[in-house]
């Protein structure tokens, strides 16, 4: 066969083992892409999502030493946002750092990563990767052909052009970006219209008035600059109905071919590197409001009373539909009330 551009692009993208010139001979080395959609920094400032990648990879590095390497590809700038999770599926793109709900559309499961009110607290969050509803999504996602590497999870709220997005009553007539089809569902519930992106495209969507209020993580809220075009801020410092699922995910594809010390290796730094993810998604929770309040943003926050509104309607709109996608569904939202 003939072999074109396109044809080496394709292999250099999906093959993880490339060749790496030694003292007088080739020696194989294993070169990993870890592609994700976050502004990219560096591995000490920025980002943490940007950073918690650097460091995987620095760390992969050095206790290979050298025989793995893990590329960083912040910004999808080695590929667009929404196409990482099938890339994933079908070993041309080796890792991705992936908000779970944006792979809903082919594993409706993943969906539950951003369920709405379902998770309260962070407590809460990371016990799910050693409870049963933890084990059993990661049996599906095996299944599917994905890996997890590193669970993270991360509070949000919500920034608003004008008005503050605090009580159900106040989503009334409002354009929302919710960041799931779950979140989608409560908003609409509650009287507001919902448009589907990525959270890096918020803010043109805000600027141009596509977008009234945007929910997303607090580390986003603030990497996407959000607060240069908002009045008012709905922090997830002291409660939230906006938990997200984003972990670093692998090809199982690529995974499988990797000898099992370079798995081991892999699972290791990502099991590892989850306690730094926790720290910089509380860190940024504080830091969004100072972020905010200093650009002039009204910001409030969640009371108890007003977080059982909201879940109210997620229970009768997004954990009902959800559940009601087929048994898997059913089984892990079941699954999940059961966390302590």
């Amino acid at each position: 066969m003939t072999l074109n551009r396109r044809h080496l692009l394709a292999a250099g993208l999906a093959a993880p083992a490339l060749l790496r010139l030694g003292t007088g001979s080739a020696q194989a080395a294993t070169i990993l892409k870890l592609s994700h959609q976050f502004p990219g920094g560096s591995i000490d400032e920025g980002d943490f999502r940007d950073r918690m990648c650097r460091k995987f990879a620095a760390a992969i590095k050095e206790r290979s030493k050298g025989a793995m390497e893990v590329q960083v590809y912040p910004g999808s700038s080695l590929m667009k946002t929404n196409a990482q999770f099938s890339a994933m599926r079908k070993g041309a793109l080796d890792l991705s750092l992936y908000p779970s709900p944006y792979a809903g559309g082919e594993v409706p499961e993943m969906n539950i990563g951003l369920m709405p009110a379902l998770v309260p607290s962070y407590a809460q969050a990371v016990a799910w990767k050693d409870a049963p509803v933890g084990r059993k999504l990661t049996e599906i996602l095996d299944a599917k052909g994905i890996v997890l590497v590193s669970w993270v999870w991360q509070a949000g709220g919500v920034a608003s052009r004008e008005r503050p997005l605090l009580t159900p009553e106040d989503a009334k007539g409002m354009k929302v970006r919710g960041g799931s089809r779950e979140m989608d569902l409560m908003m609409k519930q509650a009287g507001a219209a919902t448009l589907s992106l990525p959270s890096n495209e918020s803010y043109a969507a805000m600027q141009t008035g596509a977008c009234d209020a945007v929910l997303t993580s607090s580390t986003s809220l603030i990497s996407f600059r959000l607060e240069e075009i908002s009045k008012a801020l709905t922090s997830g410092r002291e409660r939230s109905y906006w938990f997200m699922l984003e972990p670093i995910m692998m090809s199982k594809i690529v995974f499988s071919g990797l000898p099992k010390d370079q798995q081991d290796l892999i699972m290791a730094v990502g099991a590892e590197l989850e306690s730094f993810g926790q720290e910089g998604a509380k860190a940024d929770d504080t830091r969004v409001e100072e972020v905010f309040g200093k650009a002039g943003a009204k910001v409030v926050q969640l009371d108890e009373p007003t977080l059982g509104k909201w879940r109210d309607i997620a229970r009768d709109t997004a954990w009902k539909d959800f559940a009601n996608k087929n048994a898997s569904c059913a089984e892990l939202l079941k699954l999940a009330e059961k966390v302590a």
